[in-house]
């Protein structure tokens, strides 16, 4: 007697899949007709298992909340329970996606000011892929400050081709002008900005290079998302400067995403 593996709940079509080094790839799948959420937010995503119980992670959605599709950008880990499986996915493949967002990555969590700083280590760039393409951020923000850090330049590929690509898009591109300024740098890898964002912060170096004026509460705030060092450390330095945590219930100067790290 064959036995099929039931169908789980809340599926979608595999459209796209790219893979940029043997460590990160994106892929695209369909969208839940229920799904609303707020550019930055994440869901449970996953596959089923042998044993026919779903394998779920939060993952950060890099598409703009606009978008037909979701979008994804995710690391490969060796013995990964979920990515070890998820890295040989291809066109037309099923793939659970949960509709309820959260997060705390949200513009409503921030109080208005002048400036934002976008601040990922490695796939900790999704939420900002979001949100770097939402016309809300540039109605905000007169200025938009996308700090990516990674090991090495090709691990740069992903945010660099989608920043370069953002000028010229018909539908995000007329908001952004010249409101946004990235700053990627490498930590082993020789490039033009080397070391950690948290060293450069402190250091001054980013303000320099940028010409811009220390952390102010009155005109900054920041977005986080990385490892837990680098959620710490810069959640020190913004305590230092005087700016306080928000949420969605009390909006402050800087939110930091718990659920991520990597």
């Amino acid at each position: 007697m064959t036995t099929t593996r039931p169908i789980a709940p809340h599926t979608q079509t595999v459209t796209s899949v790219r893979h940029y080094t043997d460590r990160l790839f994106s892929f695209r799948v369909t969208r839940p007709q229920s799904l609303r959420f707020r550019s930055g937010e994440f869901v449970m995503i996953g596959l089923m298992e042998d044993n026919n119980k779903p394998l779920l992670r939060a993952y950060s959605i890099a598409s703009p909340s606009w978008d037909d599709e979701l979008e994804f950008y995710s690391i490969k880990v060796k013995d990964g329970p979920l990515t070890s499986k998820l890295k040989n996915i291809k066109i037309g493949d099923e793939l659970i996606v949960r509709p309820k967002p959260v997060g705390t990555l949200v513009l409503d969590a921030l109080l208005p000011a002048k400036r934002i700083y976008l601040i990922a280590t490695g796939t900790g760039f999704a939420p900002f892929a979001s949100l770097i393409r939402d016309p809300d951020l540039y109605e905000r923000y007169d200025e938009v400050i996308l700090c990516h850090t990674c090991r090495d330049l090709a691990e740069l590929d992903y945010s660099k081709e989608l920043v370069n690509s953002l000028p010229t898009d018909p539908l995000i591109g007329e908001f952004i002008g010249d409101k946004l300024t990235y700053y990627p740098t490498t930590t082993r890898e020789n490039s033009i900005n080397m070391g950690r964002i948290t060293k450069l912060l402190v250091d001054g170096t980013l303000s320099k290079d940028l010409n811009l004026p220390p952390l102010n509460p009155e005109t900054d705030r920041l977005m986080v998302c990385g490892s837990i060092d680098l959620n710490n450390d810069i959640k020190k330095i913004c305590d230092a400067a005087g700016m306080n945590e928000g949420s969605n219930s009390s909006p402050s100067h800087f939110v930091v995403e718990k659920a991520f790290v990597g």
